[in-house]
């Protein structure tokens, strides 16, 4: 039995890894921004096996109140054993070129909120002296692209600052895992033609699950092959990078 909070818990990934912990009768904290998409996914991990399963309204742009809803949680459960922040917003970037309001908006959205929402778990983790956060970044912020500039901008502070978060809380014998997903063939990337390159919700669900219970790695590349391809564009000098879309 493990209490595990999942905040972003109706998207396709976050139901995944709640149903595997369901079916340890795990007590579960759900966190979307729809009443009712998140009572059908809290009476879902019930039937699975759940054996206590609270939910709570949140939406990212309310990224200041971030320590009110890790509160509500903290109290919910008792303590925070598993964490997994797994919200996110993948826009189209070409809509968002001449309409500023709008990408500093999804910025908020895909950066802002996880930092708030890191910020506020720091010293609940601390006082705990144990635990373990998985956070869902991407691959998309380790080189900003002309399609993904805000979306990418956003994952590449997550992953930096997950990186101060983990080093912070190591000391107390907290776990930080910054997970970084390929594409995923999920509601959000419905927009976007599909290759072989695209991973099942249920893959990429299994690996983080795997991560946040075997004790590592600290960055999760999933599928496992985006390590590489990352490290081939990451060397791609940046005048030929400029001039190529992918």
């Amino acid at each position: 039995m493990r209490r595990v909070l999942l905040i972003g818990a109706t998207s396709a990934i976050a139901q995944e890894v709640g149903r595997l912990y369901a079916a340890r009768q795990s007590h579960l904290y759900l966190v979307g921004r729809t009443a009712e998409k998140l009572e059908a996914v809290a009476a879902d991990c019930r039937v699975r096996g759940a054996v206590i399963v609270g939910v709570s309204v949140w939406d990212a742009r309310w990224w200041e109140k971030a320590t009110e809803l890790i509160e509500q949680a903290r109290q919910a459960l008792g303590m925070l054993e598993v964490v997994l922040i797994a919200h996110g917003n993948l826009p189209r970037q070409d809509e968002l070129w001449h309409a500023p309001q709008q990408m500093v908006e999804q910025f908020h959205v895909n950066a802002t909120s996880v930092i708030a929402l890191l910020s506020a778990l720091v010293p609940v983790m601390e006082q705990q002296r144990r635990g373990v956060i998985g956070v869902i970044s991407s691959v998309a912020g380790e080189r900003g692209r002309a399609q993904m500039a805000v979306y990418g901008a956003g994952k590449a502070a997550v992953t930096a600052f997950c990186a101060g978060v983990r080093g912070y809380l190591h000391p107390f014998g907290v776990r930080v895992i910054t997970i970084k997903p390929g594409y995923v063939d999920t509601p959000m990337t419905a927009h976007l033609p599909k290759n072989f390159l695209f991973a099942s919700p249920q893959r990429v669900a299994r690996r983080i699950y795997q991560a946040l219970e075997k004790g590592y790695p600290d960055i999760l590349y999933v599928p496992w092959w985006w390590r590489f391809i990352m490290a081939g564009v990451r060397l791609i000098p940046e005048p030929l990078f400029k001039r190529i879309r992918i």
